[in-house]
C-alpha cells in the first residue's frame, strides 16, 4: 500500500504541528519575521536547514526532534493513553505519572494566546501608522 505522504516530509511535519496549535501561516510568519509565502513554501518543502528549523520549532513551541520525529499515529496514541484513574488527572494507562498539572498548561497556553492576539494588534496598528 502507497501513500502520497512522504514520512519524513518536514513542512508536512510543521503544516500539521501549526495546525495542531491553531495558528495560522500569517502568525507563524510574523513570530519569524517573515510573510505568509514563506511559510508556504517552507511547509511545501520536504527538508530544511538545521537553523531554521530551530527557529520554527521555538515560534511552535516544540523541539526541533518533535517536528522531525512528528506523526498524527502518535500524537493519537498520546491521547488515547490518558485514563482517569480514581481522579487522578496524572496517571496514563501504561502507568507512567504525568509531571505537570494539566490546568497550569491550560493558563500556559492561554497566556501564549492572549500574547499573540496583543502582538497581532500591536503589527496592524503599526500597519495602520504607517499608513
Amino acid at each position: 500500500m502507497s501513500t502520497a505522504t512522504k514520512p519524513n516530509h518536514i513542512g508536512r511535519k510543521i503544516s500539521r504541528i501549526r495546525e495542531l496549535r491553531d495558528m495560522k501561516q500569517e502568525a507563524l510568519a510574523q513570530a519569524l519575521g517573515t510573510n505568509q509565502q514563506a511559510i508556504s513554501t517552507i511547509e511545501n518543502s520536504e527538508t530544511i536547514d538545521e537553523a531554521k528549523l530551530i527557529e520554527i520549532a521555538k515560534a511552535l513551541g516544540v523541539t526541533p526532534e518533535a517536528i522531525k520525529s512528528f506523526s498524527e499515529e502518535n500524537v493519537f496514541n498520546y491521547f488515547n493513553t490518558f485514563t482517569d484513574s480514581h481522579g487522578n488527572f496524572g496517571n496514563f494507562a501504561s502507568g507512567a505519572i504525568c509531571n505537570f498539572n494539566p490546568l497550569d498548561k491550560v493558563v500556559e497556553l492561554y497566556e501564549r494566546l492572549v500574547q499573540v492576539e496583543k502582538d497581532k494588534v500591536e503589527y496592524l496598528e503599526k500597519l495602520m501608522k504607517g499608513k
